[in-house]
């Protein structure tokens, strides 16, 4: 027999819907607003940190533990390449001199004279550059195996003068009256003039910035070494034209030289010798500064364009000043902040090694 169906009055059905639910909260944590503008102390920056002081002792006992180093892991890689034979494992020859031959200098390996990697052509140097010849013999002696000659950083000076000889047979060869590896430099040379790194200055000084022992900020000094160099390449170089900062602390966006200056720079980079343009190349790209470059350049260069130190009381503009220069700002900003180790400092070393080998190069015993 079925039960019957239970039913509710319908006056008992709201109250059991709307029955009252109890629940207990997880936590008891007092919700707190977002504070939207927090309190934030004002005035100036605080002061910048002190590097840690440096013992030079301890500077040069730090390099002799890298120099044995390096040397320890050059002699095991030269083990282990000696063990695998092979044509290029290992060096084949002894002495490395410099000789004279039909006028000109030539570095011999024992008896083989030294040849252009691609064109195999004898790398002849000129008799007034003894020094050149010298350092290039010296490259080729450091060497440990005949592989190590394909790595360009262990021969940079080989390199260069590789390069001033494909620019003198372009310039050889029939065709065009100025040759396209010559006019290519030049086009590549004029970029860095719209970002010439002697013609970008920071903003003008605040009460905050950093001043050194002169009182002079960092836009001081790169105003005062940036006219200087201008004044000589306006004066004894490009007579007749201006050249204006580029960035002048007012824009983020770089402003273009005066028409026919441009004309003008190009008209005397590609004027330059084979030995002289390639030094002026390897110059600029060093240090993204073709205005360094050029200044450079003209007083080291025994060809026409040689100035030497005129009008700057006999002082060289040599391989320390010219990096300096194309360095302000980061040395400006190391020297307050730190420098980072085998950072800053290996950068520093390689754009003085680029210089020197600029100097080797165009230099000489035939400048008057």
């Amino acid at each position: 027999m079925m039960k019957p169906t239970t039913r509710l009055p319908l006056r008992l059905a709201p109250r059991l819907v709307n029955a009252p639910v109890f629940l207990r909260p997880i936590h008891s944590t007092v919700a707190k607003p977002a504070n939207v503008a927090p309190i934030v102390g004002t005035g100036p920056p605080p002061e910048p940190p002190i590097p840690a002081t440096v013992n030079a002792h301890q500077r040069v006992a730090r390099r002799k533990r890298q120099a044995e180093m390096l040397k320890n892991a050059r002699e095991l890689r030269n083990a282990n390449v000696t063990k695998g034979g092979g044509g290029l494992k290992k060096r084949f020859w002894k002495d490395v001199t410099v000789q004279e031959v039909d006028g000109a200098l030539q570095v011999h390996l024992d008896t083989r004279a030294l040849r252009h990697p691609v064109t195999k052509s004898i790398v002849r140097i000129p008799l007034s550059k003894p020094d050149l010849a010298s350092a290039i013999a010296l490259e080729w002696d450091l060497l440990s195996s005949a592989q190590d000659a394909t790595r360009q950083h262990l021969i940079p000076l080989t390199g260069l003068i590789c390069r001033a000889h494909d620019i003198a047979a372009a310039d050889e060869a029939p065709g065009a009256e100025i040759s396209e590896i010559r006019s290519g430099i030049a086009t590549t040379l004029l970029r860095y003039l719209d970002t010439d790194s002697v013609l970008c200055w920071a903003p003008p000084a605040t009460e905050h910035d950093t001043r050194n022992d002169a009182g002079e900020s960092l836009r001081d000094v790169q105003k005062q070494m940036a006219e200087e160099i201008v004044s000589f390449l306006t004066t004894n170089v490009w007579p007749g034209i201006t050249i204006i900062p580029v960035l002048d602390g007012n824009s983020i966006m770089p402003q273009s030289q005066a028409p026919g200056v441009r004309e003008v720079v190009q008209g005397w980079i590609t004027g330059l010798d084979a030995y002289e343009i390639a030094g002026l190349e390897r110059a600029a790209l060093a240090g993204k500064s073709l205005l360094v470059a050029a200044r450079f350049l003209v007083e080291w260069s025994e060809g026409s364009v040689g100035r030497g130190s005129v009008d700057q009381g006999g002082e060289k503009f040599g391989v320390e000043k010219a990096s300096m220069a194309t360095s302000l700002e980061v040395n400006w900003q190391t020297g307050q902040w730190g420098e980072v180790e085998d950072t800053h400092d290996v950068n520093n070393e390689d754009v003085r090694r680029q210089m020197g080998s600029v100097a080797l190069l165009v230099s000489g015993t035939g400048k008057a």
